[in-house]
This record gives C-alpha cells, sequence and structure tokens, in this order.
C-alpha cells in the first residue's frame, strides 16, 4: 500500500497548488502549465467523485479516500514523467488529507503519513478572496474562510515552503508566474526554498539582489567632481529683500496648492547620547573619577554635558527622579550624581531617550511650557506649509514608535486649537527596500538560525514614501532641524525657497508649451538659453549634429522632469554633503548635492576640489512633484541607480557589510532639476548630539 503513496523522484520543479474549494487551483494549474511549456496533474477526486455520482448517485464517504489519494498520486507520478521543466500539481495529498479531518474527524494513517512526507519544491496557497463557484461537489461556501486558517496553519505546523496568492484571477497569475520565474533563478544561484520566500517576502527580486551584490562585491563608482558650487556659480545669491519678494510670491499662490511638509523622523535618538551611552557602559565610579575618566578617553563632550546640564530642558524632570530613586543622592559625591543623573537619564523607562525617537524628546524650555521637535514642526506647518486654512505634515517613522508620534501630536492640538487644521499623516520605510546582508567576503551572512539577514535600505529608500504623497509643493525638513529663535526669519526663507521654485516652475512649464507649439528658431534663441543659461542645464556635445525633432524631443526630455529649491549655508566645518558641479559619464556638468563617502579621496585632485566647499547642504528643500500637465511624476524614474553606500555593520559579534540606497537628496533625487539658493546659517539648526541643544538657538534667554 505505501507503494502505492510513493511520489516519483524528479529534478524538474514541483508546485503544488494548495487551498480549499474553489479557490482557482485548477485555472491555475492550467495556466502555468500553458504559460511555462509543461504538464500539470489535474485534482484526481474530481473525476473519481463525479464519476461515483452519475453512476451510483453516491457521495464521497471515508472509504473513498484511500483510493482517491492512490489515484492522485498515481496520475502525479504519470504526468511527472512528461513535464519538461516544471510541473504543476492541482493537489496534493495534504488536501485530501485536511479534507478527511474536517469531514469525518479522521484519515487513513497511510494517507495521513504519505501526506506530510511528500515534498514538493514549493506550495502555492490559494486564498479565499475570490468567488465561490457552486457545482456538483461543492458543497461549503459558508466554512471557506475557517477552512483556509486550517490550511494555512498545516503548512505553517508542518513548515512546508508555501507563499499565499490573493487578488482577482488576473493578479494570481501574474504573480505566480512571476514567483516560478524568481524562484528558478534563486534555485539557480544556489538558495534553499524557505531563503527564496525570505527574499520574495521582502520584495528582493533576483535582479535587485544581483545588483546589490555586484556593489558588493566591486564597490560604488565614485563621483567625478568638477568644482564646488559657490555662490554666483551654481548658488544663487538671496538677500532679505529678494526674500520678501519671493516669499510674497508664494503668498499670493498658496491658497490654491496643495501644500505638504515631509519629515524624515524614522531614526532614534541613540546618537545624539552617544557618548553618554559609552559612559555610562565603560565608566566604574568605584574605580576612578569622571575627571580620570575625561582624560583617559579625551571626552570633552561628556564634560560639556556635565558643566552645563542645567540648561538641558528636561534637567530638572530627570532630577526629580533621580532624587527619588537614590533617597541618599544629596550626600553623594558630585562624581556619583552625574553618575546617577545620567543613568536615570538614559534608563528610566520613563526616559530612556537614546531609544526614543529624537521626535518626541523635549528640546526646548519655553516659559509656557517645554516642547518636542514633533511640536515645532506642526508650529512650523502652520506657518508656510498651510493653505485654505489647511496643512499637511507628513512623518516616515519607525512602526515601533508611531504610538509615541500620535500621543505628542494629540497633546500639542488640546493646548494648541489652531493645530486640529493640520492633517497628520505618517509611512514606515518599506520592507522592498530592504538589501541583504554578506559577509565581508560577500557569501551571504547568516544569523544563528542559519536565516538570511535583511537590513534596511538606508536614508534613500525614503524616495518610495515620497513618492506616495501628491502635493502641488513639498517642504522637505529634518525632523532634528528646529530652533526656538529667529522664528519668523526661518518662516520668511522657507516661503522664499517656495517663491522661487514656484517661478522657476511656471518658466519651466512655458518652456514646454513653447517647445511644444513654436518654431526652430524660437527654440534655438529661447529654450535653449533660458536650459542652459537659467536653468545651468550642459547640452550634449553633439546637440547641434540632431535633426530638429531629436533636438525637442531633447529638449522636453531634459525640462520634464521633477524640480528642487535646495537652501544653501556657508560651509563652517559641519560633516554632510555640499553642492558641487560633477561630471557624469558623457561629460556633462551638472548640479548635485555630493555626500563625503561619493568622493574619490585616493585622488589628490578630487580630495582637492572637496576641500573647496564653500557651502553645506541643511536638508531644507522644497519640491515640485507635478508635471505640466499637473501629473505626477513618478520619482522613481529620477533615481541614479549606480549610487549608493556600503556600509560595515555587527550582528552577534560578526562582521557585515550591506548595500544601502543613494541618499535622498543625492542619488535619490539626481536626475531632478536642481536650483541651489544660499540661506542665512540661523536656518540651519541641527541637533546632532544632545550638547547642540546648548547652542544659543536652543537656548531661551528673556
Amino acid at each position: 500500500m505505501e507503494e502505492n503513496l510513493r511520489q516519483t523522484e524528479t529534478r524538474i520543479i514541483k508546485i503544488a497548488i494548495f487551498g480549499p474549494e474553489s479557490t482557482g487551483k485548477t485555472t491555475l494549474a492550467k495556466q502555468l502549465a500553458e504559460a511555462f511549456h509543461t504538464n500539470w496533474t489535474p485534482e484526481y477526486a474530481r473525476e473519481y467523485l463525479q464519476n461515483l455520482w452519475e453512476k451510483e448517485q453516491k457521495i464521497c464517504t471515508y472509504e473513498d479516500i484511500l483510493p482517491i489519494a492512490i489515484g492522485q498520486i498515481k496520475l502525479e507520478n504519470e504526468t511527472v514523467a512528461l513535464a519538461t521543466d516544471y510541473l504543476f500539481c492541482d493537489t496534493n495529498l495534504l488536501t485530501t488529507k485536511l479534507f478527511s479531518d474536517i469531514n469525518y474527524g479522521k484519515c487513513p494513517s497511510e494517507v495521513s503519513d504519505a501526506a506530510i512526507s511528500h515534498k514538493y519544491d514549493l506550495i502555492l496557497l490559494t486564498d479565499i478572496d475570490i468567488p465561490w463557484v457552486k457545482d456538483d461537489l461543492r458543497s461549503a461556501p459558508n466554512t471557506r474562510e475557517k477552512e483556509f486558517n486550517i490550511f494555512e496553519k498545516t503548512l505553517i505546523e508542518l513548515e512546508k515552503p508555501y507563499i499565499k496568492l490573493s487578488g482577482n484571477k488576473t493578479d494570481r497569475l501574474e504573480k505566480a508566474k512571476r514567483i516560478v520565474t524568481e524562484f528558478t533563478k534563486a534555485k539557480k544561484l544556489g538558495f534553499s526554498t524557505n531563503e527564496f520566500i525570505d527574499l520574495f517576502r521582502n520584495e528582493i527580486t533576483m535582479n535587485k539582489l544581483e545588483n546589490q551584490l555586484y556593489f558588493l562585491t566591486n564597490g560604488i563608482p565614485k563621483i567625478n567632481l568638477n568644482r564646488p558650487a559657490t555662490l554666483n556659480d551654481g548658488i544663487l545669491p538671496l538677500t532679505k529683500k529678494m526674500a520678501q519678494d519671493y516669499a510674497a510670491i508664494f503668498n499670493d499662490k498658496k491658497e490654491k496648492l496643495n501644500l505638504t511638509k515631509f519629515v524624515p523622523a524614522s531614526g532614534a535618538a541613540s546618537r545624539m547620547f552617544q557618548f553618554l551611552l559609552e559612559f555610562d557602559k565603560n565608566y566604574n565610579p568605584y574605580e576612578e573619577t569622571i575627571n580620570s575618566y575625561v582624560n583617559r578617553t579625551n571626552d570633552k563632550n561628556l564634560s560639556i554635558f556635565l558643566i552645563a546640564k542645567e540648561k538641558f530642558p528636561f534637567y530638572s524632570e530627570v532630577l526629580k527622579e533621580t532624587r527619588n530613586l537614590y533617597p541618599d543622592y544629596s550626600t553623594l559625591s558630585n562624581d556619583h550624581k552625574n553618575f546617577y543623573f545620567i543613568k536615570t537619564m538614559l534608563h528610566l523607562p520613563k526616559f530612556n531617550f537614546a531609544n526614543k525617537p529624537k521626535g518626541v524628546l523635549v528640546f526646548h524650555n519655553y516659559p509656557e511650557g517645554k516642547e518636542t521637535p514633533i511640536e515645532e514642526h506642526l508650529k512650523e506647518s502652520l506657518a508656510y506649509a498651510s493653505s485654505e486654512k489647511a496643512s499637511n505634515l507628513h512623518f516616515t517613522i519607525s512602526e515601533d514608535h508611531k504610538s509615541l508620534f500620535e500621543k505628542t501630536v494629540t497633546s500639542f492640538s488640546e493646548k494648541n486649537p489652531e493645530a486640529k487644521k493640520i492633517t497628520i499623516s505618517y509611512s514606515f520605510q518599506q520592507k522592498k527596500t530592504d538589501s541583504i546582508a554578506v559577509n565581508l567576503d560577500t557569501t551571504f551572512f547568516k544569523d544563528a538560525k542559519n536565516k538570511l539577514v535583511f537590513r534596511p535600505g538606508g536614508h534613500g529608500a525614503l524616495i518610495e514614501n515620497l513618492n506616495e504623497l501628491h502635493a502641488d509643493i513639498l517642504f522637505i525638513k529634518n525632523i532634528d532641524n528646529v530652533a526656538m529663535k529667529n522664528f519668523e526669519n526661518n518662516v520668511l526663507y522657507k516661503k522664499a525657497l517656495a517663491g522661487i521654485l514656484l517661478q522657476y516652475q511656471q518658466e519651466i512649464f512655458n518652456a514646454i508649451a513653447d517647445l511644444l507649439s513654436k518654431d526652430e528658431s524660437f527654440i534655438k534663441s529661447e529654450i535653449i538659453p533660458f536650459v542652459t543659461d537659467k536653468l545651468k542645464i550642459q547640452l550634449p556635445e553633439n546637440f547641434n549634429e540632431f535633426d530638429f525633432q531629436k533636438q525637442k524631443d531633447y529638449l522636453f526630455f531634459i525640462l520634464n522632469r521633477p524640480i528642487r529649491v535646495c537652501g544653501m549655508v556657508k560651509n563652517e566645518g559641519e560633516a554632510g554633503g555640499g553642492p558641487f558641479w560633477v561630471t557624469n559619464e558623457k561629460g556633462e556638468n551638472y548640479l548635485q548635492i555630493i555626500e563625503e563617502s561619493q568622493i574619490n579621496k585616493k585622488d589628490e585632485n578630487q580630495k582637492v576640489l572637496s576641500k573647496q566647499a564653500t557651502h553645506f547642504n541643511p536638508v531644507d528643500l522644497v519640491c515640485g512633484i507635478l508635471d505640466y500637465q499637473n501629473i505626477k511624476f513618478n520619482l522613481l524614474d529620477f533615481v541614479d541607480k549606480s549610487q549608493g553606500f556600503i556600509v560595515q555593520k555587527n550582528k552577534d559579534g560578526k562582521d557585515l557589510k550591506a548595500f544601502e540606497l543613494p541618499g535622498l537628496w543625492n542619488g535619490a533625487m539626481a536626475k531632478w532639476i536642481t536650483i541651489f539658493v544660499e540661506v542665512p546659517l540661523f536656518t540651519f539648526n541641527p541637533v546632532k548630539t544632545v550638547n547642540d541643544l546648548l547652542k544659543s538657538a536652543h537656548q531661551f534667554s528673556e
């Protein structure tokens, strides 16, 4: 009997279509067999039971389970012998077993044992989200959800490799074809079925994986700097009078515009408190003084923090809790007091600052109360990202932090009724932007359970989040770049950047309209100078050799794209990106924000050019993402996919490296029309470390 239930061994890829009745298994098996030019195994029970009904008007009984199982495996073994590279099985013995268990409360042991031991390269679990269709053999339309849950639970308990197929029949077929194609490539690359499923669920295609491995093996191509962008050579000047004029342009038009402010805010504040975390980990108050620790580690940040700790907006609250935790606090030495103060701030659940997002930490201490960056951004949104008494504010956050953000927003809105007109939305970094981790020799990194490890795709992944928004104007500003001073002037310059965007955008739209309607002489006398002189876009050297239609097509191609106006501040030694003219592989020069890691420091000329930068990128952007027909661009079309970052990390004591996507305002926006504008230094007040809160921009004085 066991021999009659044994699968024929085969090297072809065998895929079982598995699920409750009327979930499209037969249709899908036929379609896949046709798509991949091979055979499929029909469901033997259907033929068996149809004959039983037509000849004897009998329905299925427990005694029919064993002959159905034998017939199913005989049919599978016959069709596998005729198949080419794949065999698609309309059903399998696990379906027979579950049918028997559900309807009779038992299953023949030989069928149950075979069902559990049988192997398929992959199982496609068909969902119940398509209509139930009645026929002579179907009888349970109202128990589909219960049965589906049993089917999926069984796969999980038996550790069978499966992917769930949902959606209409067309979507299912396309997804299934994609799965089979990707699975075949994964097998050739040496991945197990379970590893492929991990890759598929993380939406990492084999092409994406191969690209990541190429970068991890060969490195990221370095940018070729031509020269730094400087004032009047790539960076536009902006006096206060000019700012007021541009702000007036924005104010005049904003009531008819949809405005949204986009704030990247997903990271925890661990870097902000890094030197305190290291102190907490490495300092023993019973073995040395804080002064000796500072001398030993050269930790000047710790000295500054302790000397000025009373100026931090959280000081009094942390001190109060420290006194409660340590009743003998007043009798302790200063070193012990400071040590326990820091421990309270870092570890007490009420604070736990290093593990919370920056957005919910108290940055400022106003006479009327303390405020967080979230609250500051709410105030800014009302001031410049508001039209027709409505404002939109979008945070990209970690899913774990959403409740903290919502609590902070609710608290602020209760105290400030104006804030209730702001529509708040959130998004999380998408799993499909994750990348695979590798060992330093680029073999795949496995965790303690021998599973592949995936890492977030980095800041550049947020271009996916940005691409989901629809607005006439998008303001972009980092979560930590808020200040309590110069608020009105900050608002002025943000509006000015928006006014510049509107002016340039209108000129570009007019140029496109002229390009589509005017003659050759007008285009040469008006459009080309606008492109080269106003937009600073260099045309190909052989542009004049193009015929007229090709010239028009090229001009349309470079004009019809998203536009960003980027505020730039004078460089005062801050780490991070800056504005440069770069030369592409075609020898064309264009403006770009460049991070230090993109520069080839082994090339002396490039190294010298990088040090000549006069300005710094404060991440103060205003963006236009709609085209001349008011249709939103697909922002993913304008990413420089040759760029990115290689990061080295440590997991479970083992070194790994991974690919990160090109930065949001670097490679992710590389193909946008870019306008650099000089803005005052007071508009840039980031809080990279907790000690930055001691700067005058963050301190209140009467």
